[in-house]
């Protein structure tokens, strides 16, 4: 493939406590990561969904040819939420928004990109649906295998990466919201569907899955712990990050893996879901969740943090080092830039403990 060399950042590590090597990273032993040789490239799993794990995975394609999605499947809107309603599959939407980020920057690449994120404009019920959408689910009906149908069309779009379910049955995201009703701002009420719970104007409390307790998909649960690095983040909080902590199977395996983990917090609070929110608070309703977590690195947006010192308290209770970068887009659109991102993935990746160059 061809590489785009990522531009240089400015990258200033916030460490909370314990030893340093000679570069500024804990060693991999103090952490319970595996030096790699000379040469090799990280195996990268990133998890997520929506346009957050897009821009993660866009940037991630540019430094390892290891890279593997793990992708939420409770959406319930637009062409996913019909197709999920007429056919009883799982969500296809997330599930292509990564394949066309794991796309090149070749012809090729960027043809297919744009070819199954097309969506078909008309009066009838085609209005809407997204090609890649319909390519998904028709493999899915011919094969019978979810895993099987994504690798096919990965190799057909000529993937820089590999897409899986986090889970092989649909799930449908709840929330608990305060205030969901502006009318009655101190009741507590549940509030049913990821589209809704993305969009609601009170305040989230907490969220869980039905069906509750639901199966991983191995392939999934086996990349995590093969993994080298697990990116959690960026994306809708409640809807697309925190969910992979309500898979059983899935946190014992984030809990479990030797594999260092980063979470990349968002540039900005989103409307509805997350409205007024610190990056401290991402972490505390994160550990809320997934109380027994641990992570190594916290990456964030320098300017996007206002208060250095309450971040870093944060991330001290998940046993983490802050790291700071810009990484958001020049234009001032709350967007991560792939370079940039790529820039500092790369950078904690070679800081934290590893022996590089990784190319």
């Amino acid at each position: 493939m061809t590489r785009r060399t990522p531009r240089l950042s400015r990258l200033r590590r916030v460490v909370p406590d314990g030893s340093t090597d000679a570069r500024g990273g804990r060693p991999a032993e103090a952490r319970g990561g595996r030096p790699r040789r000379r040469g090799t490239q990280p195996k990268v799993v990133a998890l997520g969904g929506g346009m957050g794990l897009s821009a993660s995975l866009a940037a991630l394609r540019r430094i390892t040819g290891d890279l593997t999605a793990v992708v939420t499947v409770a959406d319930d809107g637009g062409s996913s939420g019909r197709l999920r309603d007429e056919l009883g599959v799982l969500p296809p939407g997330d599930l292509r928004k990564a394949l066309a980020a794991l796309c090149g920057d070749d012809d090729w690449g960027q043809t297919w990109a744009r070819v199954i994120q097309h969506r078909f404009q008309s009066k009838g019920d085609l209005h809407e649906h997204a090609v890649g959408n319909l390519l998904i689910v028709a493999l899915w009906e011919q094969l019978g295998d979810h895993v099987q149908a994504l690798d096919l069309v990965g190799r057909l779009l000529g993937a820089q990466g590999r897409v899986l379910p986090m889970s092989a049955v649909p799930l449908e995201l709840q929330a608990l919201v305060k205030g969901h009703d502006p009318a009655r701002p101190d009741e507590v009420d549940t509030v049913r569907g990821q589209a809704t719970v993305a969009l609601t104007p009170g305040e989230v409390q907490s969220v869980h899955l039905v069906p509750a307790d639901p199966p991983a998909v191995p392939e999934a649960v086996e990349a995590v712990l093969d993994a080298d690095w697990v990116v959690l983040g960026p994306g809708s909080w409640f809807s697309s990050v925190i969910p992979h902590l309500l898979v059983p199977e899935l946190l014992d395996a984030l809990t479990q893996t030797k594999a260092r983990r980063v979470l990349s917090l968002n540039l900005a609070p989103q409307p509805g879901e997350t409205e007024g929110f610190s990056p401290q608070r991402h972490l505390e309703v994160l550990g809320r969740h997934a109380p027994k977590l641990a992570l190594d690195v916290v990456l964030a947006d320098e300017a996007a943090v206002p208060d250095r010192a309450l971040l870093t308290d944060a991330a001290k209770r998940f046993g983490a080092a802050v790291e700071l970068a810009p990484v958001a887009r020049p234009d001032g659109t709350p967007r991560h830039d792939p370079e940039l991102l790529a820039a500092a993935y790369d950078r904690i990746f070679r800081m934290h403990g590893r022996i590089g160059p990784w190319r």
